[in-house]
């Protein structure tokens, strides 16, 4: 892992997660776990309405902590509408110590890279049947509450599992701005990395 990024990642092993947390994050351990245990490829979608904020924290930390622990899952995001990685949350993301490039204009390609020796994190908005995502065999990780609410079906999915976050964009344009997107970065991180550590691989 890159060098400040390491230390956020120490900082967010640190933080507590409550007992409600790790019941929503349970479901998520067991179809890993599950997947492993059966041979199978591990594909993991992170749906938020706009694939901009929540969705996108949560595919770059997830993959971060597969990577981190050495597990192979294959993490993805989307959403129901198109519009492009909000740019308040690709700052956040530098901030925590990922080194990232972009490439376009409208809704940029962002290259999220977490070490030197890993392939970097394509993170931009799209659908979240995107050619990009595997569209087969895949969790469904409902990242917010209008997604999930408003998505009853969705083509694809083994399992539909919500892991619901509060939207920093209550505070865009305030002073509070860069604080609440990094705190909601840091939940997601904790959690995912919590996750992942609970995932046994085989011996």
């Amino acid at each position: 892992m890159l060098p400040t990024l390491e230390t956020t990642i120490e900082k967010a092993r640190q933080l507590n997660i409550s007992d409600e947390r790790i019941q929503v994050l349970n479901p998520l351990i067991e179809y890993i776990q599950s997947k492993i245990d059966q041979g199978k490829d591990i594909n993991l979608n992170f749906i938020c309405t706009h694939n901009s904020r929540r969705s996108q924290f949560a595919q770059i930390w997830a993959q971060t902590a597969a990577d981190y622990f050495g597990i192979p899952a294959n993490c993805y995001s989307g959403g129901v509408e198109v519009t492009a990685f909000n740019e308040r949350a690709v700052e956040s993301i530098k901030r925590s110590g990922f080194r990232v490039t972009a490439k376009g204009d409208t809704n940029p390609v962002y290259f999220v890279f977490n070490s030197d020796d890993n392939e970097p994190i394509s993170a931009f908005s799209k659908l979240f049947d995107d050619p990009i995502n595997k569209a087969d065999q895949f969790a469904a990780v409902m990242t917010c509450s209008h997604a999930d609410e408003n998505c009853p079906f969705i083509p694809g999915t083994e399992k539909r599992i919500p892991v619901r976050y509060e939207d920093p964009k209550a505070f865009d344009d305030t002073r509070e701005e860069s604080a609440r997107y990094d705190e909601r970065s840091m939940q997601i991180a904790s959690e995912m990395f919590y996750v992942f550590s609970k995932v046994n691989m085989p011996k």
